[in-house]
């Protein structure tokens, strides 16, 4: 624990009282541990300012973070059956769903809208971790489905930000024909000549890896982001032998050439605006 958490947080509460100093006015950073100020880490894109470390973000934040200006607009995704196979482990899905609803205050672990980015027009998918790991059920195929639809009627590119530990174990069969089903999403756009372009949030793992993911024109990943399909633990014991360092990370992908590039949070608005610029000049270009 640091100066801050033992001394000053204690004493600020002494001198206005235990109301008047919410728990969550400071968050620690996983990587260095400092204390980091709540107003400051956002204004930062949840970005630590002593060791860099990219925090896990909200799915809206990076909506606003991502569009000129912070405007988009949100679309209603399709709704898809509660509970098909009822479900029950240590407590019901049914239940499991309403938390995870409560908590992120999202239908399910995606959210789709649109707007410009660099001036050009854009539909972007994002996956929020915190909704079950950010896991893909038919919520989140459905969501990829009409993302992709949306993009290819309004002529835009389509942007997706990956964060999800895997298939939905509590759909069975139904979480993993949503593999086949974001491979044919990501098919709708590049049939109609229009950018797609995936960035890769930590963590990106299991299924997801293993569908869409891995199809985008460009792949992007943040610094450091945790990127694989099973994980280090299970590899190493099925190989028998050590893992490189860095092993299933941006930096490691991108140096043995699975990732295009690894972009600071700070930077992506701008090498995205870039990026579809030149991607839809090229889209446009006659046919040779």
């Amino acid at each position: 624990m640091s100066w801050l958490t033992e001394f000053v947080r204690p004493r600020i509460r002494t001198l206005l009282g235990r109301r008047d100093v919410p728990e969550n006015l400071w968050v620690q950073c996983p990587a260095c541990q400092q204390m980091l100020y709540h107003t400051e880490l956002a204004r930062a894109m949840k970005v630590c300012a002593h060791c860099g470390h990219h925090l896990r973000a909200k799915a809206i934040e990076r909506l606003g973070w991502t569009f000129d200006d912070g405007a988009f607009t949100r679309i209603e995704l399709p709704k898809v059956p509660a509970d098909p196979l009822r479900f029950r482990d240590a407590k019901r899905y049914t239940d499991r769903l309403r938390e995870a609803r409560e908590k992120t205050g999202l239908d399910d672990a995606i959210v789709v809208a649109h707007g410009l980015i660099g001036g050009q027009k854009a539909v972007v998918a994002v996956m929020e971790f915190e909704f079950i790991g950010g896991s893909m059920g038919a919520a989140v195929g459905e969501g990829l489905v009409a993302a992709a639809r949306l993009a290819v009627l309004q002529e835009a590119a389509l942007i997706v930000y990956t964060a999800s530990g895997g298939a939905r174990m509590m759909e069975g069969t139904i979480s993993l024909m949503q593999m086949p089903r974001s491979v044919i999403a990501t098919r709708l756009v590049k049939e109609a000549g229009l950018p797609f372009i995936t960035v890769l949030t930590d963590p990106t793992t299991g299924g997801v890896t293993a569908s869409f993911t891995m199809l985008g024109d460009i792949q992007i990943a943040e610094p450091n982001a945790e990127i694989g399909f099973a994980g280090a633990r299970v590899i190493k014991q099925t190989v028998r032998e050590d893992l490189p360092e860095g092993f299933q990370r941006s930096e490691y992908l991108h140096q043995h050439g699975v990732l295009d590039m690894v972009v600071p949070r700070g930077e992506l608005a701008a090498t995205l605006g870039r990026l579809l610029s030149l991607l839809r000049v090229k889209a446009l270009e006659p046919a040779a």
